[in-house]
């Protein structure tokens, strides 16, 4: 396995870490229906947290998982500091996001 992959598999679970830390990690998996939603980031049906633990980490662990080709690019980062603005709770979750974009371009 390539260096890059590992290194982004190892972002991915930092990212986890810090939703469990935050308390943002949830049991439940949210319905089907929310988890289906066509709009960037799910953004009509889930809180950003909601869609990186549901949506976003096991996409990418999916992708890594079966040697896929990567993204290109993420935008991650940005919607990050959007739905979190200058909340000093989420600025570890907000660096992380942002080190995993300069990864995926890497």
């Amino acid at each position: 396995m390539e260096a890059r992959v590992l290194l982004i598999a190892d972002q991915l679970l930092l990212i986890e870490r810090e939703l469990r830390v935050q308390g943002w990690w949830e049991i439940e998996s949210p319905g089907e229906q929310a988890l289906s939603s066509q709009q960037p980031f799910c953004i009509d049906t889930l809180a950003f947290e909601q869609w990186l633990q549901w949506i976003f980490l096991p996409r990418m662990k999916q992708l890594l998982e079966s040697g896929a080709p990567l993204p290109q690019a993420s935008g991650i980062h940005v919607m990050a500091e959007q739905v979190y603005g200058s909340d000093v709770a989420a600025r570890a979750l907000v660096k992380l996001l942002g080190d995993f974009d300069r990864l995926i371009v890497g």
